[in-house]
């Protein structure tokens, strides 16, 4: 799994029949200080993110290994909401009470 932050959403009105039903979040990767580390991905949300949450989110052929993403031609998605993370005993992000 990956971490980034959700910047913004996709929307699309054609689309493989399979996709129907999935909502696409762009999701911007963070490294583990919460910065900035690397390309914008689309990816399927399964979880229900909203614009700047800080995510967990998968690629591959682990994308399509959620209930919402099962069988469907996704490469990228949402599977978790972080609440808030450490790295050596020090907090690098928390959720705010706003999120």
């Amino acid at each position: 799994m990956l971490i980034a932050k959700v910047i913004g959403t996709v929307v699309s009105t054609q689309k493989e029949p399979a996709l129907e039903g999935l909502r696409f979040m762009l999701c911007r990767p963070v490294n583990a200080k919460g910065e900035e580390s690397g390309a914008v991905v689309v990816a399927a949300d399964a979880v229900g993110a909203g614009l700047g949450e800080m995510i967990l989110y998968a690629t591959g052929s682990s994308a399509r290994q959620t209930i919402a993403t099962e069988n469907r031609p996704v490469d990228a998605v949402i599977m978790a909401i972080v609440d808030q993370w450490e790295v050596e005993g020090e907090t690098k992000y928390l959720k705010s009470e706003d999120s």
